[in-house]
């Protein structure tokens, strides 16, 4: 069975909004309440559909996994531990559905990032996991992804991580 990446389609947000909010109930039932259970709606659904590239893993015609990309915003967040870029997609919301995980859904997705960073000429992927059991660190890791820094948001421990389109020693880190 192959997995089918695709944009995702304002007609999606309802399926969207229900796999998102499968994955918060499940990664909840596995590791308590935390950051990880907000269960979206399908407006707000919609709304990142408008704003951010949305992409979403088809397995038999069902969606079964999402990513987000947004523009990462040097003012909006805290890009002190990235690599400096003039053009860089922040990645948001992965999400995979309990059934369809360990079958490269994931991998898939995150190289349909990778692709959409490069058509979109961006020069790099930042992202940030949890520092937590229900934290994807590992995973990003083996999708090529290097830890870059650690800090802290509303209380919440996290590890950024980065992906460089073309990856240049002579390119400074401006922080850790």
């Amino acid at each position: 069975m192959k997995t089918e990446i695709t944009p995702a389609a304002l007609s999606d947000a309802r399926a969207l909004a229900a796999l998102r909010t499968a994955v918060a109930n499940g990664m909840t039932q596995k590791f308590g309440h935390g950051h990880w259970s907000a269960c979206p709606s399908k407006a707000e659904v919609k709304r990142q559909l408008r704003a951010s590239h949305v992409l979403v893993a088809r397995r038999e015609g069902e969606i079964v996994g999402t990513v987000r990309l947004a523009r990462a915003l040097p003012w909006a967040i805290d890009s002190i531990a990235f690599t400096q870029v003039t053009s860089a997609l922040y990645v948001l919301g992965l999400a995979v559905a309990l059934e369809a995980r360990g079958l490269g859904v994931g991998r898939d997705l995150m190289e349909a990032a990778k692709e959409a960073a490069r058509s979109m000429r961006a020069q790099a992927l930042w992202l940030d996991a949890y520092e937590h059991s229900a934290g994807a660190g590992p995973f990003y890791q083996t999708c090529g992804f290097q830890m870059v820094g650690r800090t802290q948001y509303r209380e919440v421990p996290l590890i950024y991580y980065e992906w460089l389109v073309e990856p240049r020693a002579n390119r400074a880190r401006v922080g850790t």
